[in-house]
């Protein structure tokens, strides 16, 4: 059987101006090789200009990313810098802690505890593994967390302490202030607490729950500590009486006064006037009986006289 004859072409090449004309023929199969080579050229072009394009776009990229890490590693060494700084601040914020919870009474803060506070990082951290796989700067960020959470932990801890210790000094102070700690008037001691003793007027032996300061008349007598007025009356015996109760038990009475400044219910500190010597009720002479009591007893108020006296 005869093939057919295969399909040409024939294309005029006509010259601009002055020239010869050509006809060029072409075969079918001329034709489909030449667009076959075109058709690559034209994807082999696209194909080059694409991944010519994608690596301009990754070598912007990592530009970009090198210029963000080379910020976010200075970022990091300014916050080490902080942090470090921070460290050292809260190191003597806990040496003064310890010595507050000294002058307050308590004993340091046990080391155990305070390692607990400064531990590792607690509870978890989803971004932890990510972090610490990513390189230099996420370990970086990594340690800075680990640094910024035992911080926190450490800082809550001293605040606790040192709240702690204002409390038991606050108690403290209050109790130095309503503590008897001073000699009510200026005088002669003479006569001591005693169990029993012989009345100078009465000629009885009878307990004596107080000491007697001779002073001359009129002298001022002084408020001990802080405390409330609670009683001020005539008492057969003891004459113009006051009473003041300081609190934490202690109580104060001062006997004979000439006169008194001060009515029940008066706040007084130590130190202020509150009546003047006489020798009202029962006395020889001019003088103050004064006693303290602590929980419903009378002790000698002589222990209640320092040395070194406490002022407010």
């Amino acid at each position: 059987m005869r093939k057919p004859a295969e399909r040409r072409w024939t294309v005029m090449v006509v010259p601009h101006g002055s020239g010869v004309s050509r006809a060029v023929e072409l075969s079918q199969t001329v034709v489909k090789a030449v667009v076959g080579i075109s058709s690559v050229l034209v994807l082999l072009v696209l194909v080059l200009g694409s991944a010519a394009i994608a690596r301009g776009v990754n070598i912007t990229r990592s530009r970009a990313l090198e210029h963000e890490n080379r910020l976010l590693a200075d970022e990091i060494g300014r916050m080490r810098e902080k942090l470090d700084g921070l460290r050292d601040t809260l190191n003597k914020f806990s040496q003064q802690e310890e010595e507050l919870r000294l002058l307050a009474g308590l004993t340091p803060t046990d080391p155990s505890v305070q390692q607990a506070g400064i531990g590792g990082p607690l509870g978890a951290w989803p971004e932890r593994d990510s972090l610490a796989a990513s390189g230099n700067a996420g370990q970086q960020v990594l340690a800075a967390r680990v640094d910024v959470d035992a911080m926190i932990r450490r800082a809550d801890l001293l605040v606790k302490s040192v709240s702690d210790a204002y409390d038991s000094l606050a108690s403290h102070q209050t109790r130095f202030a309503a503590t008897p700690s001073i000699m009510p008037t200026k005088g002669w001691l003479t006569s001591a607490f005693a169990a029993e003793r012989v009345h100078p007027i009465l000629h009885l032996a009878r307990p004596h729950e107080g000491i007697d300061v001779a002073a001359p008349m009129g002298a001022e007598i002084e408020a001990p500590a802080a405390g409330v007025v609670t009683d001020v009356r005539w008492e057969d015996g003891y004459g113009n009486m006051l009473t003041i109760d300081h609190g934490y038990g202690l109580v104060t009475r001062f006997a004979h006064c000439s006169r008194i400044f001060v009515v029940r219910g008066t706040r007084v500190k130590r130190g202020q006037k509150i009546a003047l010597v006489g020798s009202t009720g029962l006395a020889t002479g001019p003088h103050l009986h004064y006693e303290v009591w602590v929980n419903g007893k009378p002790v000698d108020p002589l222990h209640y006289v320092l040395p070194d006296a406490i002022v407010d």
